[in-house]
């Protein structure tokens, strides 16, 4: 028996929003990518995060690129 606790399914709301940021820097396994989307089908306040997230992430590229 492994030494860590065992996974749920599907991450709650605190993991996903883990993972997004995670994401945004380096890609996440498929397992992760399995389990966040899992997650944004059924809970629509981190489907709203992940997207606000993103929208955030490319302003700052844009930004970047006017320089």
């Amino acid at each position: 028996m492994p030494d860590r606790p065992a996974r749920r399914l599907l991450p709650d709301c605190e993991e996903v929003h883990h993972l997004t940021m995670k994401g945004l820097d380096q890609p996440l396994s498929w397992v992760e990518r399995l389990r966040v989307r899992g997650h944004l089908a059924i809970c629509e306040a981190c489907t709203a995060f992940s997207a606000q997230m993103r929208t955030m992430r490319e302003a700052m590229r844009r930004m970047g690129r006017e320089d």
